[in-house]
């Protein structure tokens, strides 16, 4: 029996086996026997539907130095700017009027927002917008933190560990951050009840194979709600600027192991797919992804909350960004729908 015959067979291998599957991602015949088989599952739970969460990214100021990020505390080149709650209700009415029903608050880890302040946010989007999920992307805090989180009302918490391999991550961050904080965090957030994201970058300077293996134990261990996959892809403003970009082809093959790992997953074909291909998303969603994640913050900011060079979207309203992605997800056989789109475990 082959490697690819024992995963489609019983959806887990070991390290050792997820490297001998790795080594087979630019092999056609094993690339769209997975695809095929990931497209199968997702439309087994999940038929043709594609769910939406609106993304208002409401801080780009962060406490953190990360070597990759365009974002990064020490960059100088970036304006910077803060949405305040009036501001963030602003952008869930223009989302829930175009059928969104999950909001993603996503910044940089800003000192600013207090734990008192941002519980406030979540119960003020929650009661002017019940039927909506709440998830919320703003880095590593205390149990303590993500436990008043959760009791304001958040439903879900995007975390992503980006390798999980110590020594590629010590060399993505700088020496206060450690990837055993990070993967602490992700089981805080599990405990407290969230539906739980995690994810990975791919093809950031240093990564090989070996490291991807580890990720995909370490999900097959995590067994989050969600998981995030996009290419690495430079920023001018960091130590990376002149490095190449991750691979789209396989991102879109680790993409469908993910999903015939974790069937029931919510797994986005992200905006990075979309910036290194442009029909990244709908090669993404072939792939076994089933999720897209519109903008919603206000065009004037977005151009200053680039974690990465070229990032599309950037100038649209939301009802364009909306208008386009319904016709990209049509494009590619499927639907977007106005649900919450809760992972079915």
């Amino acid at each position: 029996m082959t490697i690819i015959d024992k995963f489609m067979r019983q959806h887990s291998l070991t390290e050792d086996e997820y490297l001998e599957l790795l080594q087979h991602w630019q092999d056609g015949d094993v690339v769209k026997r997975l695809s095929e088989e990931a497209v199968k599952l997702r439309k087994q739970h999940y038929g043709d539907k594609v769910f939406t969460r609106g993304l208002i990214e409401f801080t780009n100021y962060c406490r953190n130095n990360c070597y990759y990020c365009g974002i990064r505390r020490d960059n100088r080149n970036i304006g910077r700017y803060r949405l305040d709650c009036g501001e963030i209700l602003e952008c869930c009415r223009d989302g829930y009027a175009l059928g969104y029903r999950t909001f993603v608050l996503q910044g940089g880890e800003d000192p600013y927002y207090t734990d008192s302040r941002m519980a406030e946010i979540i119960r003020e989007i929650k009661k002017n917008f019940p039927d909506c999920a709440v998830t919320l992307s703003i880095g590593e805090k205390s149990y303590e933190s993500y436990k008043l989180f959760r009791e304001a009302g958040a439903d879900r918490y995007l975390l992503r560990h980006e390798t999980a391999d110590d020594s590629l991550y010590s060399s993505l961050h700088p020496d206060e951050m450690k990837l055993e904080t990070r993967r602490q965090c992700l089981y805080d957030l599990k405990k407290l009840g969230y539906q739980v994201g995690a994810g990975f970058m791919v093809g950031p300077p240093g990564q090989k194979l070996e490291h991807l293996a580890k990720d995909l134990v370490f999900l097959q261990e995590l067994h989050p709600q969600m998981v995030g996959i996009g290419p690495f892809i430079p920023h001018h403003d960091t130590v990376y600027a002149d490095k190449e970009a991750g691979s789209v082809e396989l991102t879109l093959f680790l993409l469908s192991v993910v999903r015939i790992m974790l069937p029931k997953v919510m797994l986005p074909a992200t905006t990075a797919l979309g910036t290194m291909d442009p029909v990244g998303r709908e090669k993404g969603l072939n792939a076994g992804a089933n999720v897209v994640m519109p903008n919603l913050s206000p065009v004037k900011n977005r151009k200053m909350y680039e974690l990465y060079d070229n990032k599309i979207c950037t100038g649209e309203e939301a009802a364009e960004c909306r208008g386009c992605l319904g016709m990209r997800v049509e494009a590619a056989g499927y639907r977007l729908v106005e649900e919450r789109g809760d992972a079915l475990e």
